[in-house]
């Protein structure tokens, strides 16, 4: 069996889809089931149970001989969250005691990171282990995932396989229920669809012209892609970066969903909200070396051609992946 942590929402539910589509059916699905909009992620989804994550750790104990891999991607991901005792709760802890039974049960498992950890980046955005000791998170979400990573690299008793993965901008289908959380292209096709323009943040940093500010935006299907290939290749542990390695602006992100649309680019630019504003990161760029170094050679969707896919196939006709 493969277990799937946080199943039904975003990442989740698409690495269900792609282990589906690859022939694997016998998947145990965990996650909080109550939210009806965010439990329609996993229609046409093939699986053999769902265990609710508030007893999931009893149930490993229990069938952890039958488990083959686990993913764990689980986890609160609000970064306007302030209160530090709900990630270590959800993400601090409760990744720390699935870390222990895999290592006492002795079964692989890949774990969500984040970019958050970065921060600001002034160390850059290298995922060098030598470096996260020494990483400072702008928000508590980025600061429970840096703590789990510290965490793990301290560690003596492991899993015989084990690798973290640093998400940077996902986007994608199957994010219609995280609401403000959703990526820039989810709210850009929404704005455009409502209005027929966007808005952006105006620059507020002397480097930056307005919309130029950079992010690396990477397409939730090859996030997925990454995570089945180390599933499969589990040589090579330790905590990487998932990106593409090629930071975009939000300019070029608007205006492939303007065209993707098929409509006339209308952007416009508002200031950034000043509570925000000081812990507004203005680029971010994966360094994607380890990843390329641990076998990974596919190439990721370009900006233009993933938002081009994810506006025709999923979001104009309102499908999921």
């Amino acid at each position: 069996m493969i277990i799937v942590t946080g199943a039904a929402g975003f990442i989740g539910s698409c690495l269900v889809n792609k282990l589906n589509n690859k022939g694997y059916t016998d998947i145990v699905l965990v996650d909080d089931f109550t939210n009806p909009v965010k439990n329609l992620n996993l229609k046409n989804k093939v699986f053999r149970h769902k265990v609710d994550r508030e007893v999931f750790l009893e149930w490993l104990r229990d069938h952890h001989r039958q488990v083959n891999f686990v993913f764990h991607l689980g986890a609160r991901t609000d970064t306007t969250e302030m209160r530090k005792a709900i990630f270590d709760k959800l993400n601090l802890n409760y990744s720390k005691q699935l870390w222990t039974a895999c290592a006492r049960y002795d079964l692989p498992m890949i774990y969500a990171s984040s970019a958050a950890t970065y921060g600001a980046g002034k160390l850059g955005y290298d995922d060098d282990h030598a470096l996260i000791a020494k990483l400072k998170p702008l928000n508590p979400y980025g600061e429970s995932k840096n703590e789990f990573d510290r965490w793990v690299l301290q560690q003596k008793e492991k899993p015989y396989f084990w690798a973290g993965f640093k998400f940077f901008n996902v986007f994608g289908p199957n994010e219609y229920h995280k609401g403000r959380m959703a990526s820039v292209v989810y709210h850009t096709f929404n704005k455009i669809k409502e209005s027929g323009k966007m808005d952006l943040f105006r620059s507020h940093h002397p480097d930056f012209k307005d919309g130029e500010q950079k992010r690396d935006f990477i397409y939730v299907k090859d996030v997925v892609n990454v995570l089945f290939y180390f599933m499969l290749h589990k040589d090579y542990p330790g905590i990487f970066n998932l990106g593409t390695g090629n930071a975009r602006t939000f300019l070029d992100l608007s205006r492939a969903t303007f065209e993707a649309m098929g409509k006339e680019a209308d952007v416009h630019f508002v200031d950034t909200p000043e509570d925000i504003r000081d812990k507004y990161q203005y680029f971010t760029e994966a360094k994607m070396d380890k990843l390329r170094q641990a076998g990974y050679n596919l190439p990721f969707y370009a900006l233009e051609e993933a938002i081009a896919d994810y506006v025709q196939d999923y979001l104009l006709p309102g499908s999921w992946y």
